[in-house]
């Protein structure tokens, strides 16, 4: 049972590209928008990849010449969906085991006028234990997903050829 602090958390954001675009930029493109603060190696980041596939690896690599999972493919969808084992545990490092990594669902729906709508929905964050409240927590501070999202949306915005803006997030 999922207790509500460890209910799933959820965003949304619209941008201004067609879904296969956003789905582009998010997996293909991911290391020209992913926050270089936002990792779990020790040495700083280089680069921010995943793999795109099922079963793909989602990694960074750093300046020391190390790579760091940070998650795998679990279903591979473009350009309508993604969904990955997040596997970095509540201490922020890599988590190798899935049984104990939470998950991560993105969709791409198309909207009139050229806009894409992603949501994001973070869940399983019970498989952290107790730590689990604490975790949503910081997943729901302006500089975790919120402030990755509005990067995205900056860059898809450029990619696009015109700037776009976060959508109010869901509740």
């Amino acid at each position: 049972m999922t207790t509500e602090s460890a209910a799933p958390l959820r965003k949304s954001i619209t941008v201004r590209a067609t879904p296969a675009r956003a789905f582009a930029i998010f997996t293909d493109d991911m290391d020209s928008w992913w926050p270089r603060s936002h990792h779990v190696g020790k040495t700083p980041l280089v680069a921010t990849l995943i793999e795109g596939r099922s079963g793909g690896r989602c990694y960074s690599q750093h300046e020391d010449g190390t790579e760091c999972d940070w998650g795998t493919v679990l279903v591979w969808e473009p350009p309508r969906r993604l969904v990955l084992a997040w596997q970095v545990s509540a201490t922020w490092q890599s988590e190798p085991d899935l049984a104990k990594s939470s998950e991560v669902e993105v969709t791409f729906t198309a909207l009139d006028g050229g806009l894409t709508r992603l949501d994001l929905e973070h869940r399983h964050l019970d498989r952290l234990g107790a730590a689990a409240a604490a975790y949503r927590a910081a997943l729901d501070s302006p500089t975790a997903w919120d402030g990755v999202l509005a990067a995205f949306s900056t860059r898809a915005g450029e990619r696009a050829g015109a700037p776009s803006s976060p959508s109010p997030v869901l509740p």
